[in-house]
């Protein structure tokens, strides 16, 4: 059955309204707009609101975006997926402007933030919009509650977490803002913003709907992600006593990590789990097929957090052991995060959570996994035959199986290593996707490992120019244009320099091109391919072609092809 969903433009007074009691759940990260981000919003709405020559009603309307809402349409319930920066700072401006507000209009405004309580009922109040957990009892204190601007902003900021001092920060500035203009004006910026401001509310009583919608609309701000509707899922699943102490693990790996990174976690984990493409949405196949297997602080303890940790020193290249292996480990480590694809991460998260505590078994495999990775690679498998691949791979380590035996999809197949090979005795340059990994690798092998890459530019330089100019000593050296072609773009042609492209220098005779191009600003040339080209007087297709077969050698040696 098709899920409803609903969505409607409204002015803020019909959003903070008892049609809504807003709830943003525990998974949404704190609240996080900055005075930027604050300020950027009330200069708009002034802006748009003018000078005071012309009725409110005729002022240019403000859209404020769309909010996302998982809500039943018979019940004002409402779980925010989307709009908490928003919905948060609204009622900061609206508690400010209370503050400043005559008896008569102050109560007018408190009723945006809460719906006053009966006592003879036994209703209590009722708030507009309720914060996470961990951040409503400061909130509605200092902000929904009355009268509390003042001792909000004589709090000690460094006893505040980051979104108090946020609220804290926004406070001060909206009231700073506004405290200046006129009962007058104020009054008139109240009328504007609630009846001429308007949201979206997008609304679905599921959270599968809410999440695609989500995903369609990508909405502005800071917004979510699978790992935060996962944390809601999972989070939720846990006893209350133990909610905190879970909700610390997950938030502290995710700041370990990093947003971003964290978020790839679980396209991570989905794909252990999975060996597949995805056929559903990641929400969708988490829930059926993953979050059921384990409880979930089994799932937290078990799954997110080592795998979490071996993502973070995968992507660190900072393996500790007391052991010489362990420089191995890191030395491939950092050649398999130059790799396009981050599709064998799966493999070495697995692998790592399996054997973190024995260097010499991680040192075997991450040596056979870059030359894996970078064989695909410079076979430019597309992204279903790397992921079948992988997958093997994945089964492969679940079961135990012998990784190094013939057969094992940790191993290139003799066809394979044939095509390799043929590759690199090719045209390299012109496959811009692998010329740099293969010319840094071999660079790099030919240092003895010791050469360090951390240069902010790498670019890939032919010694014989692909024009090069008349009269020039490289037509005498190569006078037949048929066999220069035939040597131009190959490996025993090709340098490195920690440096852009000079477009002149590029056809220099072989002199004046060492000696200018070539050498770096401080004479000190980087890289081992490139200081080859400086101890030779001439560069003939004798050359070229020494240099192509000695290259080639030591790849085959590099990868074992």
């Amino acid at each position: 059955m098709p899920v409803a969903i609903h969505a409607i433009e409204k002015a803020l007074y019909r959003v903070f309204h008892n049609d809504f009691a807003f709830s943003i759940p525990a998974y949404q990260r704190p609240y996080a707009w900055t005075k930027n981000q604050a300020s950027e919003l009330l200069t708009d709405l002034l802006s748009f609101l003018g000078d005071g020559s012309e009725a409110v009603t005729d002022a240019n309307p403000y859209f404020l975006g769309s909010i996302v809402l998982i809500k039943s349409e018979d019940a004002p319930e409402a779980d925010v997926v989307d709009g908490q920066q928003r919905l948060t700072t609204l009622t900061i401006i609206l508690s400010v402007l209370r503050s400043l507000a005559s008896s008569e209009s102050a109560l007018e405004i408190t009723d945006y933030i809460y719906q006053k309580g009966k006592k003879i009922e036994g209703k209590e109040n009722r708030y507009r919009l309720q914060l996470r957990p961990r951040d409503q009892d400061f909130f509605r204190h200092y902000i929904q509650d009355e009268k509390k601007l003042d001792e909000l902003l004589k709090l000690d900021t460094s006893r505040l977490t980051d979104s108090q001092k946020n609220i804290q920060i926004n406070a001060s500035y909206f009231l700073e803002e506004l405290k200046p203009l006129s009962d007058q004006q104020r009054d008139r910026f109240s009328h504007y913003l609630m009846t001429c401001c308007f949201l979206v509310v997008v609304s679905t009583p599921d959270l599968d709907s809410a999440y695609r919608i989500f995903t369609i609309l990508n909405a502005r701000g800071l917004d979510l992600s699978l790992s935060d509707f996962l944390k809601s899922e999972v989070i939720g699943g846990i006893h209350p006593s133990q909610q905190d102490k879970y909700t610390r693990i997950w938030e502290t790996e995710e700041e370990d990590l990093g947003r971003e990174t964290f978020q790839e976690l679980f396209a991570h984990i989905r794909m252990i789990d999975r060996k597949a493409k995805p056929n559903e949405t990641a929400l969708k196949e988490f829930r059926k097929h993953i979050l059921f297997k384990k409880e979930p602080q089994e799932f937290i303890n078990e799954i997110l957090k080592p795998y979490s940790d071996a993502l973070q020193i995968l992507k660190r290249n900072n393996y500790y052991s007391d052991k010489e292996d362990a420089k191995i480990v890191n030395y491939f480590l950092r050649w398999l995060n130059k790799i396009d694809n981050v599709d064998w991460i799966p493999a070495a998260i697995l692998y790592f959570s399996k054997n973190s505590h024995a260097p010499d078994k991680l040192k075997r495999f991450f040596t056979d996994l870059e030359r894996l990775a970078a064989g695909l690679m410079i076979l430019r498998a597309d992204i279903n035959d790397r992921i079948r691949r992988y997958g093997k791979l994945l089964t492969a380590i679940e079961g135990d199986v012998e990784l190094y035996a013939f057969e094992s999809p940790l191993q290139l197949t003799p066809e394979e290593i044939n095509r390799i090979i043929k590759t690199l005795d090719g045209d390299l340059y012109l496959i811009k996707r692998i010329r740099q990994y293969v010319l840094l690798r071999l660079d790099s092998a030919l240092s003895q490992a010791e050469a360090t890459y951390d240069y902010p530019v790498i670019t890939v330089e032919h010694v014989l120019p692909q024009n090069p100019s008349k009269k020039s000593i490289w037509l005498e050296w190569f006078p037949n244009d048929e066999e220069r072609i035939q040597y131009v773009h190959r490996i025993g042609n090709l340098v490195l320099l920690s440096r852009k492209k000079n477009a002149d220098a590029q056809n220099y005779d072989f002199d004046k091109k060492k000696k200018m191009y070539f050498f770096s600003d401080t004479s000190i040339v980087p890289f081992v391919l490139t200081t080859q080209v400086l101890q030779q007087s001439e560069w003939t297709p004798a050359v070229i072609e020494q240099r192509q077969e000695d290259s080639l050698q030591s790849l085959r040696k590099i990868w074992r092809l």
